[in-house]
């Protein structure tokens, strides 16, 4: 696969303080364009991405600097939440930099839907996907960090890292599953 590269400016990217960065890592065994095509196909994010019970549903993807992948989280029948990403660089098959936030049905920023984070949260948080192939296996890293916050709303996010840390585990565990049947096919 040819490399290629692109991105936007990225407002609040340079110079997040360590401890305002969350950070999760994981060894797939699975080729890099596997890995990397499920981040960027949406049929493969549909099986994949979002808390285990949840039922995703890809309103919108566009992977491109600017685009958008915007999804439904469906817990039970009638509730949805949803989520965004807007794509800020796309370095196939080895970055992705997106700003992750939670949305309305028609793709607008809003805040979290939890009561307990309330208006605690932060509105975005930008990420950086980095995929490293070695040996036929494949080191995802995420680093994320809340960008155009309050001290308050850092605070909040820096507290929930063991949380982010199961939810995203959780995530990466069905991620590991996708791939091993990808594998097979």
């Amino acid at each position: 696969m040819a490399k290629q590269a692109a991105s936007v400016a990225t407002p609040g990217a340079v110079g997040a303080p360590a401890a305002q960065q969350f950070v999760i890592s994981r060894t797939y065994d699975a080729p890099r364009d596997l890995v990397w095509k499920a981040w960027t196909e949406a049929d493969r994010l549909a099986q994949w991405w979002g808390p285990r019970g949840a039922k995703i549903r890809v309103i919108k993807l566009e992977v491109r600097p600017g685009g958008v992948f915007h999804y439904s989280m469906q817990f039970k029948p009638g509730h949805e939440m949803f989520g965004r990403f807007v794509y800020r660089e796309i370095a196939a098959p080895e970055r992705l930099v997106f700003i992750n936030s939670f949305s309305d049905a028609d793709g607008g920023l809003t805040r979290a839907p939890f009561p307990q984070l309330g208006d605690k949260w932060p509105l975005e948080v930008l990420n950086t996907l980095t995929l490293a192939e070695q040996g036929g296996k494949t080191t995802l890293t995420l680093r994320g960090n809340p960008i155009n916050a309050t001290a308050e709303e850092v605070a909040m996010y820096t507290s929930m890292f063991d949380s982010m840390r199961q939810g995203f585990g959780g995530s990466f565990d069905k991620l590991a599953e996708h791939l091993a049947k990808a594998s097979q096919n």
